[in-house]
């Protein structure tokens, strides 16, 4: 073999290992996948409607995704910590209702009836920290009971009408009546949490509790204040989210919220990738989730198909991401990934 031979062959060997290297770590990202599923659904969405991608439709679908990144993002830490949150979708409902009576009854200025609202809502998950953590019960229970406690507050604190929002102002267009305001405001939380999470001590932390709460104890990490601290995260941003939404669409509904957006986020986390046990998941992968869905439902409406069939679908990807999720965790037990 001649020498220019031996160094073309040389250099395929090494294309080759690159390409293979490179594949073997994009495979290795759990965000890929979803991503991938993401782009093929809205390039097939604009192939079978040319209006998908237009300004107009893009603008809705960032509005409707607002809610749904945010919460999903927020029960992506409280997922990889080992536990949940059933409430947080009462919680965006009650953050702007308690923010209102401030202002309306109390006669606070808007900025601090804001404060007071999400001062409730951050009550609201140290209560469910502080009885999950102390008390030993199941946080799927405690965010039940206090789900349905809140939703009769709803109810109660507002007659179960509707109220508007307070008249516009610099404030109220920036805390949701500019249109683009909801976006700003998420991807500014979804940038900030997946920094927490992949770049600090308290995302450490976080993994280490839900991955190995025994481990983690011994090794001095306040398995109890990660818990707690997230519990009020998550209820913090589930009203933050809420009181955006209420200024978007300018009016304060009892009836927001619910277990309709709670039960679609929490699926967006388990898309995006994250565990349901605990130990493993991005905020990344929970952002990219809540968008899949939100676009095939967007999808699945320009093109008049019933909203029975997106919920076949949803259940048929929630299926496929846990068995994933079970698979590469026997892999990763095996060594193998």
């Amino acid at each position: 073999m001649s020498e220019t031979t031996a160094r073309e062959a040389g250099a395929g060997t090494q294309e080759r290992g690159f390409a293979g290297r490179l594949l073997s770590g994009l495979v290795r990202v759990r965000e890929v996948s979803i991503l991938i599923v993401l782009v093929g659904l809205a390039l097939y969405f604009q192939a079978v409607n040319g209006a998908f991608l237009s300004q107009q439709n893009l603008l809705s679908l960032a509005q409707f995704a607002v809610p749904y990144v945010v919460i999903a993002s927020a029960l992506c830490l409280l997922l990889i910590c080992g536990e949940i949150d059933l409430s947080v979708g009462q919680s965006f409902a009650f953050a702007p209702i308690v923010m209102y009576l401030a202002y309306d009854k109390l006669f606070l200025v808007l900025p601090l009836a804001v404060v007071v609202g999400l001062l409730a809502v951050a009550v609201v998950g140290l209560i469910n920290g502080l009885i999950t953590v102390y008390l030993g019960v199941s946080s799927l229970i405690t965010t039940l009971g206090m789900f349905f406690l809140l939703a009769g507050l709803n109810v109660t604190l507002t007659g179960g009408f509707p109220a508007i929002t307070p008249e516009t102002s610099t404030i109220t267009q920036v805390l949701g009546e500019y249109a683009w305001a909801g976006t700003i405001w998420t991807l500014l939380i979804i940038a900030v949490l997946q920094l927490v999470l992949a770049r600090t001590r308290w995302g450490l932390h976080t993994y280490a509790t839900g991955g190995n709460p025994l481990g983690s104890r011994e090794a001095g990490v306040s398995i109890a204040r990660i818990k707690i601290g997230n519990f009020i995260l998550c209820g913090v941003l589930g009203g933050f989210v809420g009181i955006i939404e209420a200024f978007r669409i300018q009016s304060i509904d009892p009836l927001a919220g619910g277990p309709d957006i709670v039960l679609l986020c929490i699926a967006s986390a388990v898309i995006g990738g994250t565990a349901l046990l605990g130990g493993v998941g991005t905020v990344t992968g929970a952002f990219l989730g809540a968008l899949v869905l939100t676009i095939l439902r967007n999808g699945f409406t320009l093109q008049g198909i019933s909203a029975y069939t997106f919920n076949i679908i949803l259940g048929i990807a929630i299926l496929i991401a846990m068995i994933l999720n079970v698979y590469v965790a026997r892999l990763r037990g095996a060594g193998r990934a």
